[in-house]
């Protein structure tokens, strides 16, 4: 019996010091993946900044202005090219094309609806502290 419970406690301690060398090889895996991580940031920031002033040199004005003059043959706006409100056409009214289907079958005749009796359940659900109190007393 005795030399059941020395094997055990010997198998325990190899499993033990297994099993804090596997955690500290995890530990220092993980940890280079994290440096890894913050030096790829590092450099996609880097990527972003120059990213960001390349942008900013392409859009100075003087350059655009330069740009515009040379390839596009743009003049001025004048004084003809100005219209007034009455010139503008109106928008044509909205067609109705599923109306005109029905017309065209003779299905746009209005109907002959009833008229609500005065005895009938109002269509109104909405309940109000107001009703429910007139309810109640």
């Amino acid at each position: 019996m005795r030399r059941f419970l020395h094997l055990a406690a010997i198998l325990a301690l190899i499993g033990s010091a297994l099993y804090a060398y596997r955690i500290k090889y995890d530990t220092i895996r993980l940890t280079e993946q994290a440096a890894k991580l913050r030096n790829q940031i590092g450099r996609e920031r880097e990527a972003i900044a120059v990213l960001r002033a390349e942008w900013q040199f392409l859009n100075k004005p003087d350059r655009l202005q330069a740009l515009a003059e040379a390839y596009t043959d743009t003049q001025p706006a004048s004084v003809q090219q100005i219209a007034k409100w009455s010139d503008i056409p109106q928008r044509p009214a909205p067609v109705d094309s599923i109306g005109k289907k029905l017309e065209a079958l003779g299905l746009a005749a209005p109907t002959n609806t009833p008229a609500p009796t005065p005895g009938a359940a109002r269509a109104d659900t909405t309940t109000t502290t107001a009703t429910i109190r007139k309810k109640q007393q």
